[in-house]
Formats: structure tokens, C-alpha cells, sequence
């Protein structure tokens, strides 16, 4: 079954003028990204609406592939092949990185072809991170691949990305769950999916072992007050399982669809909770013009 984003959005028997509009946060997390791929699933499979999508690093890959109608299918296909190898390469330049992940932006350019955040058919938004400045620079507008290359470019292994005269890298670095875009994209209802639950860190046998640790305990902190802003939560337990585990994006990808079906009713109740205050909301303005308070 060739699932697409269109019909994930228009799942719901409800028009999305008259019920909440639900925003869906995807973190970082590199290899298991794969994760994120079931969850959409299981929002397919029990017609739960995505209004619009937020994405950092892996997150933001996903994300703009959904987004852009790549079934999931074929999204399930390429994070299965998708490794260091096959997205990087050595920087000419070595400006700020000894690689370069332009063959990211060669992979996303080959499947939504050259296209722009702005005409997303989901409203969306990648968070990413101003290395000069330390700011969290949020795009919705500007190219896809390209702003993909950026939320993912972990900063000292990955050349930075140029966009608009800032130098970008990874924005797990400020927002790894993109909780806060959403609300400007109007999202009513926010979930985030947090890939970072229960996290052990590398055996640091290597330099980019130890970057990657020291950059994920300091992100972990902030996640952890971040995800105080959500409506609900969907948080696979996926750090445990060994990259080099046979079917390892199988497992992971079991455990994103499994952990959002054991979260629905979670799901549902946020969706109709806010739907009460809308109701409410509205009937008051009723009264309130006719001068009834």
C-alpha cells in the first residue's frame, strides 16, 4: 500500500476547519529516523490528521519527504539504505567540517526534485543552528534539500551549510524535539516524538564517538524541558538497540509504529480536548455578541 502524505492529511472524517489542526514534531536521531516512519503509519492507519510537520536532523529528512508525498513506502526503502558512506563525503574546502553531506541534498533533490519549503503541500518548518551566533534559525521558506543538508550537518564533522549568508548546522544543537515551530504554523494540537528516550551513550573507542556523546548530553537537558510544551508525546524506546543488529531497521522501525499505537488514546483525548476548548471558545464569542457575557 503506496501511503502518501495527502492521504495521511485528509484521513480524518472531519474538515480541518472544523477540528483542531494537529502538528507533529520529528527529532533528531540519526539511524533511527527509521522510527519516525512507522509512527506515520500508525497516524495513517487510524485516520489521525497531520496539518503540519516540524523536523530536525533525521527528523527534518523525514519530514520534508512526507511532506512533499513521498509514500512511505519508498521513505521506508531509502532510511534502510541510508548511511554515513552513502551521505557524506570529503570537504574541498574544510570550512568548519572534514565532510561534507552534500550528498544529502543530492538524495532529496532526487526524490521531491528542486522544490521549495514554502510549497510544501503540509505546511512545514526545519529547525537548524546559526554556528556563528548560537541562534536557532527556523526555515520555511528557501530550498528543501538544502535546508535538509543543514538540520543535519553535525557540526565539526560536517562542512556548514551556507543559507542567506549564515553559516547553518545541526538543529539538535537547540531544538532536537521542534516542538516551538509549530505553534506558528498553527498547529492547535502539538505532538512530539522523541528519539531520544532512555538514551545510553557510545563507547567513545574514537574522536567522533566523543563529539557526538558530548553534543547529545547537553542536547538531553534542554529536550527534556522542551517536551513540557507538548500536547502529547510519542517516545519509542530505540537507544538500546546496536546499529550493527541484524534487521536494525526493522526493530526500529516496529518500535516507532508499536509506541504510537500504545500512545493513541493519549493522541485522541489531546485532539478532543482542544476540540472542547474550540467549541467553547466559539459559542462564547456567540454570547458575547449578543451581549449576553
Amino acid at each position: 500500500m503506496q501511503e502518501t502524505a495527502s492521504a495521511i492529511k485528509t484521513g480524518s472524517t472531519q474538515s480541518v476547519e472544523s477540528r483542531p489542526k494537529v502538528g507533529l514534531a520529528l527529532s533528531g536521531g540519526a539511524a533511527r529516523g527509521t522510527a519516525h516512519i512507522g509512527i506515520l503509519r500508525a497516524f495513517h492507519e487510524n485516520n489521525i490528521p497531520i496539518d503540519c510537520l516540524s523536523g530536525t536532523s533525521v527528523g527534518a529528512v523525514i519530514a520534508v519527504l512526507y511532506a512533499f508525498g513521498v509514500s512511505l513506502d519508498d521513505i521506508r526503502k531509502l532510511g534502510s539504505k541510508m548511511s554515513w558512506s552513502k551521505i557524506s563525503g570529503f570537504s574541498i574546502y574544510n570550512r568548519g567540517g572534514f565532510l561534507s553531506n552534500k550528498e544529502l541534498g543530492e538524495i532529496m533533490h532526487e526524490y521531491v526534485g528542486d522544490v521549495n519549503i514554502e510549497d510544501s503541500p503540509i505546511p512545514l518548518a526545519i529547525v537548524t543552528t546559526d554556528i556563528a551566533t548560537g541562534e536557532k534559525v527556523i526555515l520555511r521558506q528557501g530550498n528543501a534539500a538544502r535546508a535538509v543538508m543543514a538540520s543535519s550537518c553535525i557540526p565539526g564533522i560536517f562542512t556548514p551549510v551556507e543559507i542567506n549568508g549564515r553559516l547553518l548546522v545541526d538543529g539538535f544543537l537547540v531544538e532536537n524535539v521542534p516542538i516551538s515551530p509549530l505553534r506558528t504554523l498553527g498547529a492547535d494540537v502539538v505532538i512530539g516524538v522523541n528519539l531520544g528516550k532512555r538514551r545510553t551513550y557510545r563507547e567513545p573507542d574514537g574522536i567522533v564517538n566523543v563529539v557526538l556523546n558530548a553534543f547529545e548530553i547537553a542536547v538531553d537537558e534542554n529536550t527534556s524541558k522542551n517536551l513540557k510544551l507538548a500536547d502529547a508525546l510519542i517516545e519509542p524506546i530505540v537507544k538500546h538497540i546496536p546499529e550493527d543488529s541484524e534487521n536494525y531497521h526493522s526493530i526500529v522501525y516496529d518500535a516507532g509504529y508499536g509506541t504510537a499505537l500504545i500512545n493513541m488514546q493519549q493522541i485522541r483525548n489531546a485532539i478532543k480536548k482542544k476540540q472542547r476548548r474550540i467549541k467553547r471558545g466559539f459559542w462564547q464569542r456567540i454570547r458575547e455578541f449578543f451581549g449576553l457575557g
